[in-house]
């Protein structure tokens, strides 16, 4: 393998390298925001069930 082959193959390693990095980040920041969704999930189906309820109940009782 000559010299000027070895160059094109380690540039090629080193945009391999960089695309798994940038993969990598983007796969943990929707890691993050499905974590963050999965923790506000029930408390907003909670405050959505809590709406419909104290909108039910005071006509119940007229």
């Amino acid at each position: 393998m000559t010299t000027a082959e070895q160059v094109i193959q380690d540039d090629k390693v080193r945009a391999e390298i960089a695309k798994l990095i940038a993969e990598t980040a983007k796969l943990n920041a929707e890691t993050a925001k499905i974590s963050r969704e999965r923790f506000w999930i029930p408390f907003t189906i909670f405050g959505g069930v809590l709406a419909a309820v104290l909108t039910i109940l005071p006509k119940l009782f007229q």
